[in-house]
């Protein structure tokens, strides 16, 4: 991991197509970035991530009774 330490307005370039810029530096430690990059790179959030993946992997899990409970709701 590269750690690097910048102020409001410098920027970051990553490749020749990516570019992050600190906008604002607040005193309850948080940062707000700007990020440039082109339409197809998704740029995303990790909890945001994260949180679908783990809805997904709950919403896969089939509990007991679910094929019999299926087959009531098609009436068999």
């Amino acid at each position: 991991m590269l750690v690097l330490t910048r102020k409001s307005n410098e920027r970051v370039l990553i490749g020749d197509d990516i570019v992050i810029t600190v906008l604002e530096v607040r005193g309850d430690s948080s940062v707000r970035l700007g990020i440039e990059a082109p339409r197809d790179r998704r740029i995303q959030r990790e909890e945001i991530v994260v949180g679908v993946s783990d809805a997904n992997r709950e919403a896969a899990v089939v509990g007991a009774g679910a094929e019999s409970e299926l087959l009531k709701l098609l009436g068999r």
